[in-house]
């Protein structure tokens, strides 16, 4: 018997002109888009199909515009398989919520409102706290705490997401990671 989990991507896999290819030919994808521009106040559709990628990156409109795309993809896998049962859905960080959007256990609208909210106060927190993420290829998630134990440099860095055994995210302060970098 075999089971199917659908799984959502987080911030880092966006790129300019995501979801043109339903949003060209759908007009539920782009009911959909307009949904989540009147949620979120945001002009979410030339931003994710022109950016340019500097605003399209920018935490506040990347959380709505992400998710609009993961509900788009998964609004369009629905009409392309109607007998789909998936067995479980799942999301990498911000793509936690179009899991749970998925899953039918809050709306569109509810799930484009709160990720609006995260992107503004990730936006307002970023500025006035600023640092940054940086992925971390070939140590493992005990190599890096081990150079992390051993960081006497100034500021801040610490493991932030623990991607695969070869891939670890840290995040801190521009010191700490201009520093330990």
């Amino acid at each position: 018997m075999k089971k199917t989990a659908v799984i959502f991507p987080g911030q880092g896999s966006q790129y300019v002109g995501m979801g043109r290819e339903f949003l060209d030919c759908d007009g539920d994808a782009r009911a959909l888009m307009e949904t989540a521009r009147e949620v979120s106040g945001f002009p979410l559709r030339e931003l994710c199909l022109d950016g340019p990628m500097e605003a399209l990156t920018r935490a506040l409109h990347l959380q709505p515009a992400l998710t609009v795309t993961n509900l788009i993809c998964w609004q369009q896998l629905r009409k392309a398989l109607p007998a789909l049962e998936p067995a479980c859905f799942a999301g990498h960080s911000l793509g936690e919520y179009s899991a749970l959007c998925a899953a039918g256990i809050v709306s569109p609208e509810d799930c484009l409102a709160l990720v609006t909210r995260r992107g503004e106060l990730m936006e307002r927190e970023g500025k006035s706290n600023p640092g940054g993420m940086r992925a971390v290829l070939g140590l493992t998630f005990e190599q890096l705490e081990a150079l992390l134990a051993g960081y006497t440099g100034g500021g801040r860095v610490v493991v932030a997401n623990h991607n695969s055994e070869k891939q670890v995210v840290i995040s801190g302060d521009i010191e700490g990671l201009d520093g330990f970098g």
